[in-house]
């Protein structure tokens, strides 16, 4: 989620907290700034819960490691983001940068040195924990009702929403989308080239697309 205010519509895909305005020089002035390069956890699974991050650039995902070794990915978070909210004392998943990032790190036990702005950071922060989880759970529904062009064009049309511009960059690999949508990597590929093919979106290489009919796009989301 970003700084600036929780959404309360109910998304189709995955949408991180956000924080208001006028707390985001609170979480600047009491956070840590912390690089990463592509690839580098940020923290793992089974950590301690105390520390959230907001994202001031690059991109990360949240991942989980299953029982039978499977991974499962619960969410890709993008500048402005707030991730690492949860509500139980250990981390039920890692986080890892998709690309060089930087974050800042606050530690929820400090903030109650703060005085009514580090109050007011907290409840927004429980907030924001109460909307994420509700929206794993729509997330979990989409992937168990929809089809997989369905799962994909909603996940294209969410992103291309999130991070704007004719052209989009996917900072994610095929199998980082297999994975959150609870596909194989051969479907994944296999429909985004459907999509190509009948002028719904236009890839250049790998990882940059745009939608060309999003009026198609978005009746495939619906279902």
């Amino acid at each position: 989620m970003t700084l600036t205010a929780v959404l309360s519509s109910p998304p189709r895909q995955f949408h991180p907290a956000v924080v208001e305005p006028s707390l985001v020089d609170l979480f600047e002035r009491i956070g840590v700034a912390m690089t990463f390069d592509a690839d580098d956890e940020i923290y793992v699974q089974d950590d301690q819960t105390d520390l959230v991050y907001h994202v001031l650039a690059g991109a990360v995902r949240s991942a989980r490691l299953l029982s039978d070794g499977r991974r499962q990915v619960g969410g890709f978070y993008y500048s402005g983001d707030i991730f690492g909210l949860e509500t139980a004392p250990l981390r039920r998943a890692s986080a890892e940068a998709l690309a060089p990032t930087k974050v800042l790190a606050v530690r929820r036990s400090a903030l109650m040195h703060y005085g009514d702005l580090g109050q007011r950071l907290e409840s927004m922060l429980w907030r924001a924990t109460g909307e994420e989880l509700a929206q794993v759970r729509d997330h979990l529904l989409l992937v168990a009702r929809k089809r997989a062009i369905e799962r994909i064009a909603g996940f294209l049309d969410d992103i291309a929403q999130r991070l704007t511009g004719d052209w989009v960059d996917l900072p994610m690999a095929r199998q980082d989308i297999a994975d959150y949508l609870g596909l194989t990597v051969e479907t994944v590929s296999r429909t985004l080239t459907h999509l190509q093919a009948k002028g719904i979106v236009q890839f250049d290489g790998c990882r940059r697309f745009r939608i060309r009919a999003p009026s198609r796009l978005a009746a495939l989301v619906e279902g």
